[in-house]
């Protein structure tokens, strides 16, 4: 029998899955500590984390019988893959699984953001009528730059399009468009001169951190907008910040931070025209279902 460990709160459609197969014993624990989890990691065959559990080397140092570690959703910045490979034990995750609720995420962001919506139902609400103040652009016919162009990136130009705007496409390990009105370039920077609206959709490595960084944003086109639903620090936040404060970007969709979750002190919330959100990105009833599903899948074809 295959013992597996559930250390993140995963949709109760993926857990009776794995319950059906008899050579399971599936184990809830939701909020296992990093320390309980070192001691009692060596117990179990399987392991599932989403976000918030972090498989430190520690960690894998004591896993023994651990076969594999599935994290639910796209990013495995949070495990430790070198250490993972050390001991033989396979890393894996639902690239597919939150696709279309985190490109619904920044479509809603960028929508929010041209026309001013936080701000206009702060101020509605606060009792005052400004509606000269409240002048937005429209999308249609702009530019949409995506660094960043796997499941989440064509999902966004999919509907970018069906929008009428234009799609320009960096993605160093991918030459050929897939969806309509997009186009690839082999440099970052060309999104950077010519894009009017930037969404980040790449994992956070050495590579992309910082990359969007203070000397990028001064390239870019007065009032662009930036949105970051990937992982937080591909996105320099300081440089945002500075980009803000001087207007040069008109506003900002933020749903991943450096450090989560982020101090109530963070300079980007008394910011105008930001919209932040709390790593929600694949926060939908359809997502979270189909994040668990897949992880039974991954598992069953890996234990069978």
């Amino acid at each position: 029998m295959y013992k597996i460990l559930i250390a993140d709160a995963l949709s109760k459609e993926g857990i009776a899955e794995l319950q059906k197969n008899a050579r399971f014993q599936v184990v809830e624990k939701t909020a296992i500590t990093p320390e309980e989890l070192k001691n009692e990691i060596h117990e179990y065959d399987a392991l599932v984390v989403r976000s918030r559990t972090k498989v430190t080397a520690d960690i894998i140092q004591n896993a023994n019988n651990l076969k594999l570690i599935v994290r639910g959703g796209v990013g495995t910045d949070n495990i430790d893959k070198k250490a993972a490979e050390a001991k033989s034990i396979k890393v894996k995750n639902t690239p597919k699984a939150s696709s279309i609720s985190v490109a619904e995420l920044v479509i809603g962001m960028l929508l929010s953001g041209v026309r001013l919506l936080v701000d206009a139902t702060v101020s509605t609400k606060e009792g005052k009528w400004e509606k000269k103040r409240f002048e937005g652009i429209e999308v249609y016919g702009k530019t949409l730059g995506l660094v960043g162009y796997g499941n989440i990136g064509k999902e966004i130009a999919k509907r970018a399009s069906a929008l009428g705007m234009k799609v320009l496409v960096y993605d160093p390990y991918i030459q050929k468009a897939e969806t309509p009105d997009t186009t690839m370039t082999t440099d970052i920077d060309t999104i950077v001169h010519n894009a009017d609206f930037i969404t980040v959709n790449c994992p956070k490595t050495e590579e992309t951190k910082g990359l969007i960084n203070a000397a990028r944003i001064q390239q870019m086109k007065q009032g662009v907008g930036i949105i970051n639903c990937s992982r937080g620090g591909i996105v320099d936040e300081n440089a945002l910040l500075e980009g803000l404060q001087s207007k040069k970007i008109a506003f900002a969709g933020i749903d991943v931070y450096e450090n989560e979750p982020p101090e109530p002190t963070h300079p980007l919330f008394s910011q105008p025209n930001v919209i932040l959100t709390p790593h929600i990105g694949a926060q939908t009833k359809e997502g979270q279902n189909r994040v668990s599903m897949e992880v039974a899948s991954v598992i069953n074809d890996f234990l069978k």
